[in-house]
Parts: structure tokens; C-alpha cells; sequence
């Protein structure tokens, strides 16, 4: 039985370490690279640019998505089993019902690694993924990356 491994991603520096890593670690397993389209950033760009509407949002939000899967999915080395997915809601929430849903045996995230202040205003999608998941989460933290 392979081994299907959720690999949540961003573009960001330590996503891409995160893949990388889970390329390392488990090279015969199946990855699954989600990207989250988060509609909280709807309501600061409304505030910001008027006229522009929750429908631009997730259109724009999605193409960006599908473009960062797209060029990761280009640095993957030959052979790496890989499929792909963007999902919409609360990034932490969606990243670990997708787990369930789809039978991911593990997930492998990258963290930003704030603390103090930032982390509490900001909250940790890492952190809430490793407290609600039901199986092993691996974090990778951007002072690693």
C-alpha cells in the first residue's frame, strides 16, 4: 500500500521546503499539494479597491493557486507521484478535513515559525493543524527552510 501524503502549500519559502522534505522522507508515497484559498483576504481587499466583489476574489485567489501548484509541481523530481488541489475556507480547518476526506496517512506542512505577539494576532494554521489532525503532521519551520 503506498502512503498518501497531504502537503499543504502557499508558494512561500517554507511550503517549498516543506515539499521538499516530504520528497526526501517519503519518495514512493503519493503526494497531494493542497492550496487553500482563504476568504478572509476577501474583506481587506473589498475595504481597500471598492467595486471589488467576493466572486473577483476567489477567481483571483484560484488562478493563483492553480499557478503555485503548477510551478511546483515543475520542481518535483521525475517519478514523484503528485496530484493537486484548491480548496476554499478557514486554511487550518481545511487543510485537516481534506486530510480526512481524502485518507492522507500524513501531512507535512511549513510554519512560519512568529512568535510573541505576532503569533497570537496572526494565530498558527501549523499549530491548529498538529492540535485537530488525525494522523501525524510533520512541521517544517521557516528557520529550518
Amino acid at each position: 500500500m503506498t502512503a498518501h501524503v497531504l502537503v499543504p502549500v502557499d508558494g512561500s519559502r517554507p511550503s517549498r521546503a516543506a515539499l521538499e522534505y516530504a520528497c526526501e522522507q517519503f519518495p514512493d508515497a503519493e503526494l497531494t499539494l493542497l492550496y487553500v484559498v482563504d476568504p478572509m483576504t476577501d474583506y481587506s481587499r473589498q475595504r481597500a479597491y471598492p467595486g471589488y466583489t467576493a466572486d473577483d476574489e476567489y477567481k483571483s485567489e484560484r488562478e493563483k493557486g492553480e499557478a503555485v501548484l503548477e510551478a511546483l509541481e515543475e520542481t518535483l523530481p521525475d517519478g514523484v507521484s503528485v496530484g493537486t488541489a484548491v480548496e476554499a475556507g478557514d486554511p487550518a480547518r481545511t487543510i485537516v478535513r481534506y486530510a480526512d476526506d481524502h485518507g492522507a496517512d500524513g501531512i507535512v506542512l511549513g510554519s512560519h515559525g512568529r512568535e510573541g505577539v505576532a503569533r497570537y494576532l496572526l494565530g498558527s494554521v501549523a499549530e491548529t493543524v498538529v492540535r485537530r489532525a488525525a494522523v501525524p503532521v510533520t512541521v517544517i519551520n521557516d528557520r529550518e527552510a
